[in-house]
């Protein structure tokens, strides 16, 4: 008979560097990476979940960040689709997040599901596609 491994759990510090390499893979600057982080735990800190850390790691991101994203709206147009833009930028920080969480963090499809709370094959769309961007991403600006 085999004997199921448990799964290690992270030690709060575990969880401190995932998220300071998160922040910044994120943010790409390590001042930034640093005020994230305090952010998060100065938002998260009642609960010392990893799950919990991670959500409020996301919304923090986005609050300060958005996403780089360049749409080409009229200024009279953007004041109008902002709620769109907002969606969109939500949606390209939560393909680059759940990029991270796979490949830094060593999380599965369904736990990270679980804390964007989005469908496993949504998840598992955005895993394909966002590898593909960011590899493309990072070729294109190795090559500049």
């Amino acid at each position: 008979m085999e004997a199921k491994m448990k799964p290690i759990k992270k030690t709060p510090l575990d969880i401190l560097e995932d998220i300071y390499s998160l922040a910044y893979w994120m943010t790409g600057n390590q001042g930034a990476s640093v005020g994230l982080v305090k952010k998060t735990y100065l938002y998260g800190a009642p609960s010392l979940d990893e799950n919990v850390l991670l959500r409020t790691f996301r919304d923090c991101y986005v609050e300060e960040f958005g996403q780089e994203v360049d749409f080409r709206f009229s200024e009279e147009a953007g004041k109008k689709n902002i709620q769109i833009t907002d969606s969109l930028k939500q949606w390209s920080a939560d393909i680059k997040f759940s990029v991270l969480l796979s490949e830094i963090c060593g999380l599965s499809q369904r736990e990270i599901s679980e804390i964007l709370d989005k469908p496993l094959e949504t998840i598992r769309v955005w895993l394909f596609w966002g590898r593909k961007l960011f590899v493309t991403s990072y070729l294109l600006k190795a090559s500049a």
